[in-house]
């Protein structure tokens, strides 16, 4: 009996191994991975579907969503890679298990596909694409609209948790056509409801009523709707935080004042006796916009909504300090050039003299005759006087002021400052060194200087004794040689005769026309620290013959500053 039970256990055994052995090369029926049906296949011609079917879904872009945001990962990228050969093996081969047979006799159902997974290619992908699908928190806030305090409650944001996304695409990745859906959690915004709730009581407080200001004798006050354009709310560290517009309250009091400040009186520059002396410099007064601010706020969130507010002393810009240490103390350079017998133009000297003086230009600033003289314009004190345009002699407003540019020119030129700008005369004037002097025409000729000393410059110009003088007040620096190369390639000054012309107007004529170049060597102490030249070619000054009968005229026309070139070029 027991040896017949036992060959038939033995039997039976044969029997289930060689089914098993029968169906392990094949996949059961009814076995589908991510859709594709592979039951009943071989093995081979299993791998070979899944390959054709997945091969190129596992190269699509995986689509990811979070909320209603979506994006997409690149599996290569992503370290994710389907393996045909690992899943239908995982469905194939000899096994003992009894389920495996039975798969085969019913039908099996759908398997997972194998996926190859590098964990941290996977993660850093996700954190990246995770960016674009979060939604940041929106903290609360609390302004005034119309002057009324207005809340905006805050609203939490939304994050990827990128560990839990990891899984979610792992499990989901072949097996779903649809967008993947990644795990959240909530981001809580820095300004939660209950700092928005304590802002807005807040609010509620600063405009309950007007704020009034003790300031010196005088108790302005400041309205509600002042208070609310004059305050805000910024996250700070978690809270909205109250902010005052300084500026803002200081001009409300200042407003409802009445000569609350005094306006501080800059140092500067007077000549008495010929001699420059330091007058001003007294001190003001001004309210601090920042203790405005702190005291205005305490008042406007308490109950009391009173504000003390001190005035404070205001610095002028240039004190008599300041100026004392700039070093004005001696003439260093100066230059004075003759007259004409014309009596506007010298009027016109006058005004711009009187412009010039008392211009401080301090260490390392640029000085600007145009500028000091602008606006050359009647209402500035200017009178109509002899000028050349294009050639043609007339009457022009501000006429002779190139003579102001020749004679500071020169004052510039002999304290050894740096020459920025300046431009000659097409013509020579006798009265003027040659090669060394200057023109000036608004718009496009200026006459500039440097002053590259440590030292101030103060500026001193004056008409007397029928010239122009110019004075530069500093301390001495540098020391300046100057030379030139004499009059070279002289061309001899011709008559034109322009008696055909209606509108000829006779001139006696001028200098010859030449080339000079002039150097200039600057030393500090006995150091050279400028050696440079200027060259310059001057025009004839041909006299204008209209006809004996009209060239009667001329003569007085000799002494109006043509101080002007021809062509296209205009100077004042």
């Amino acid at each position: 009996m027991l040896i017949g039970a036992g060959l038939a256990v033995v039997v039976l055994g044969g029997l289930y191994m060689g089914a098993q052995w029968f169906v392990s090369d094949d996949v059961a029926k009814g076995t589908t991975v991510a859709g594709v049906d592979i039951g009943g296949l071989s093995a081979d011609e299993a791998v070979s579907a899944l390959e054709s079917e997945l091969g190129p879904r596992a190269v699509e872009p995986i689509t990811v969503q979070a909320g209603d945001a979506t994006s997409t990962l690149d599996p290569a990228e992503a370290g994710l890679t389907f393996d045909a050969q690992a899943t239908v093996d995982s469905v194939t081969g000899l096994t003992l298990s009894p389920g495996h047979l039975l798969e085969h006799v019913v039908g099996a159902g759908a398997v997972d596909p194998v996926v190859d997974v590098d964990r941290s290619a996977l993660s850093a992908a996700v954190e990246q694409t995770g960016t674009s699908l979060e939604t940041e928190p929106v903290d609360g806030t609390v302004r005034f609209t119309d002057g009324e305090p207005v809340a905006t409650d805050p609203v939490d944001g939304t994050q990827v948790v990128v560990d839990a996304a990891d899984d979610a695409i792992v499990d989901a990745w072949l097996v779903t056509t649809e967008a993947i859906a990644l795990p959240t959690e909530s981001v809580p915004p820095a300004v939660d409801q209950a700092d928005t709730d304590a802002a807005m009581a807040e609010a509620e407080q600063v405009v309950s009523g007007p704020v009034t200001v003790q300031v010196a004798d005088q108790s302005p006050e400041i309205p509600e709707r002042v208070l609310a354009r004059s305050t805000s709310w910024v996250p700070t560290d978690g809270a909205l935080v109250a902010q005052y517009d300084g500026d803002r309250l200081t001009s409300a009091i200042v407003d409802r004042t009445d000569d609350l400040l005094r306006e501080p009186d800059n140092a500067h520059f007077e000549f008495s006796g010929g001699e420059p002396v330091i007058v001003g410099g007294e001190t003001g007064t001004t309210l601090d916009p920042d203790q405005v601010a702190e005291s205005v706020g305490a008042a406007a969130t308490s109950t009391e909504r009173t504000a003390e507010v001190e005035l404070v002393e205001q610095d002028p810009e240039d004190s008599r300090e300041s100026l004392e240490a700039l070093g004005v103390k001696e003439v260093i350079s100066e230059f004075s050039t003759p007259l004409t017998s014309e009596p506007i133009r010298t009027k016109n000297l006058v005004r711009g003299a009187e412009l010039v003086s008392g211009t401080l230009v301090k260490p390392d600033e640029t000085f600007s005759l145009v500028d000091t003289l602008s606006p050359i314009e009647v209402s500035n004190g200017y009178f109509a006087a002899g000028v050349v345009n294009n050639g043609v002699h007339s009457d022009a407003v501000g006429g002779g002021l190139s003579q102001m540019a020749t004679t500071t020119y020169n004052a510039g030129f002999f304290a050894g400052f740096d020459d920025v700008e300046h431009r000659q005369h097409s013509y020579w004037f006798s009265r003027y060194p040659a090669g060394r002097e200057a023109t000036i025409y608004v718009g496009s000729i200026d006459m500039k200087f440097t002053n590259d000393t440590p030292y101030g410059a103060l500026m001193q110009a004056y008409v007397s004794g029928g010239r122009l003088h110019v004075k530069i007040w500093s301390t001495e620096y540098y020391r300046v040689e100057e030379s030139t190369s004499g009059k070279q390639d002289v061309v001899p000054a011709t008559t034109i005769d322009m008696s055909s012309s209606a509108d000829c107007s006779p001139y006696p004529g001028g200098e010859d026309g030449f080339a000079i170049t002039v150097y200039r060597k600057v030393y500090l102490e006995d150091e050279l620290v400028k050696d440079e030249s200027d060259f310059w070619r001057y025009k004839p000054d041909n006299a204008v013959s209209c006809s004996s009968a009209r060239d009667d005229d001329s003569a007085d026309r000799k002494d109006r500053d043509t101080e002007q070139p021809a062509r296209d070029e205009k100077e004042d």
